[in-house]
């Protein structure tokens, strides 16, 4: 399990230009779809199966066995992502099976709309929690600031239940910032089409991504990104 109070921050490390691969165009989800029903609404995911097998796995093998049943989104950052999938309505982290590899080099943009894993700075440390991108976010990409965060999957329908999300009141409670005043909820996730060990693939194409807005923290600190909480920030990224 990640520390409670990791940053799930970039690397720090810079990669040379010639490591980083040019970002690929936005794929269609080949995966499952899966629906996640949260106290805000319905949000359905795509998952980019053969762009991130690993990651994809990883997240149906955690909705299949109810991990993210009773979660939060515990860290709502405007401008940027919101992040959940670890933690209760009281902030406690929920044990996790071991962390995998980073597949954020398959190209695919942390772009808007955008599912991805959150870690800690630890390139290889990604268990349950994921984000979602509220923006387009290309220092979260790989070989821009460093290994990059591993995008896995893309919201189909429900993008205005995420922005409605974004819009929360937040505070700080203990070491975790960037905390909803009241819980944000996902009451249940499964895979569509069945039960939770189902395997449904999407019936229907993805709707066009729309444009992002630009800034990192909740109150703009520009270069940021999600950690897991293992939760984001120094310039703020994703952490768990």
């Amino acid at each position: 399990m990640l520390p409670a109070v990791a940053l799930l921050c970039l690397a720090q490390a810079a990669a040379s230009p010639s490591a980083a691969r040019t970002p690929s165009p936005r794929p269609t989800p080949s995966g499952p779809v899966v629906v996640l029903e949260t106290s805000a609404g319905r949000i359905r995911i795509g998952l980019y199966e053969d762009k991130a097998p690993l990651s994809t796995e990883n997240f149906l093998r955690y909705v299949r066995k109810g991990h993210y049943d009773g979660t939060v989104f515990h860290r709502v950052m405007p401008n940027f992502m919101i992040q959940g999938g670890g933690m209760t309505p009281d902030l406690a982290e929920k044990p996790t099976d071991p962390p995998i590899r980073n597949e954020a080099r398959n190209g695919v943009r942390n772009s808007r709309g955008t599912v991805a894993m959150a870690r800690t700075n630890d390139p290889n440390s990604a268990t349950s929690q994921f984000f979602i991108n509220l923006k387009d976010n290309p220092f979260l990409d790989f070989g821009i600031r460093g290994a990059g965060y591993a995008v896995f999957g893309e919201v189909m329908e429900g993008m205005d239940v995420v922005d409605k999300i974004a819009t929360v009141p937040t505070t700080s409670v203990g070491p975790n910032s960037d905390v909803p005043v009241k819980p944000v909820m996902i009451t249940s996730a499964r895979v569509e089409g069945g039960s939770r060990a189902g395997t449904a693939r999407p019936a229907s194409p993805r709707p066009a991504a729309s444009a992002g807005v630009g800034a990192a923290k909740p109150r703009p600190r520009p270069s940021g990104s999600p950690r897991p909480t293992t939760s984001p920030r120094p310039a703020a990224s994703p952490r768990t």
